[in-house]
């Protein structure tokens, strides 16, 4: 096979250390692999590191090196199968490791050795035919839009809804069910939750309110309200604003239409928000939701709705 893989510019380097592993069990093969984590983990004391065989392949062998009962870190050493070379290039081998791990799909490559390397032991369970032909996992990925494509929406979206004229205002920025408290007694409302507050674009607080009427944990854009709603909604917010203002209480339908116009295209940037949101959770919560599931579902509204919304026009 051709040398064509081609190493992203900035991909760490790889050390290539000059030791030999055996591959038969006994001394020599503990030897091999002490000598190879005093380069990798110098503070681990060897009387204390445990070699356990993960596999006994056809190809190669696969052992396991940690410190005591710890597995939080395990360095894996892959000793290559004899002559395997004749059939396998081991330099593109390298080559596709550090492609992947470059982009965040493959452990982290930490060295090659004489017949092996030793990489990073991911946390996992390794799937079995059954799982691969689940939806919930092999639809993930596919169904996250790329880097690229994020970035070109992002550019749409600035340059589309800063032109709309909408105010920039104190906005809650998370008005979602749960977050506003309506006191029956006294017949009104407050807002809890102010960690996502601050100045934004008033029609965007109340385009990600309207999202938020199809729920968080069991979402159904079913429930997100029609037009009439909405400008039910819409008059009875401008009314208060105006009488607030003292400018009376007379609304007309083009302010109405208008402010639907700005909070529909708005209601984009909070699918946006909230799916970006949940990939970061994703990767770093602890807490027990299936944000992969949640980002897909967020970046899948704003795809239909962006065909939807931006057929609407401001009135002259």
């Amino acid at each position: 096979m051709s040398n064509y893989i081609h190493v992203p510019p900035g991909s760490p380097e790889v050390p290539k250390l000059d030791i030999t592993v055996s591959e038969r069990e006994g001394p020599g093969y503990r030897q091999g692999a002490l000598q190879l984590l005093r380069r990798l983990r110098p503070h681990w004391r060897p009387e204390e590191v445990t070699l356990q065989l993960f596999t006994d392949g056809i190809t190669n062998k696969l052992i396991g090196c940690y410190v005591g009962d710890i597995t939080d870190d395990v360095v894996l050493v892959r000793i290559y199968g004899n002559k395997t070379e004749l059939l396998v290039d081991r330099d593109e081998e390298v080559k596709s490791f550090r492609v992947l791990q470059a982009h965040g799909c493959a452990p982290q490559l930490y060295c090659t050795f004489n017949n092996g390397l030793c990489y990073e032991f991911m946390q996992g369970e390794a799937l079995d035919p059954e799982h691969v032909c689940n939806p919930d996992i092999f639809r993930f990925l596919s169904d996250i839009p790329s880097p690229q494509v994020l970035q070109e929406e992002m550019a749409w979206m600035k340059e589309r809804l800063s032109n709309l004229g909408s105010p920039v205002v104190l906005c809650h920025n998370d008005l979602l069910c749960k977050n506003i408290i309506y006191n029956k007694k006294r017949g009104d409302v407050q807002f809890i939750d102010y960690e996502y507050s601050g100045y934004n674009y008033l029609a965007y607080d109340i385009g990600n309110h309207f999202n938020e009427f199809a729920g968080v944990n069991e979402v159904d854009y079913s429930l997100y309200p029609n037009r009439k709603l909405q400008e039910q909604w819409l008059r009875s917010y401008l009314e208060a604003y105006k009488e607030y203002k003292g400018f009376g209480t007379e609304v007309s339908e083009k302010e109405v239409e208008v402010l639907y116009v700005q909070v529909n295209q708005f209601a984009l940037a909070s699918h946006f928000f909230w799916g970006l949101w949940a990939l970061i959770q994703a990767k770093y919560s602890t807490i027990d939701f299936d944000f992969l599931g949640y980002a897909i579902v967020r970046f899948n509204q704003y795809f239909k709705m962006k065909l939807e919304v931006m057929t609407l026009t401001l009135p002259e």
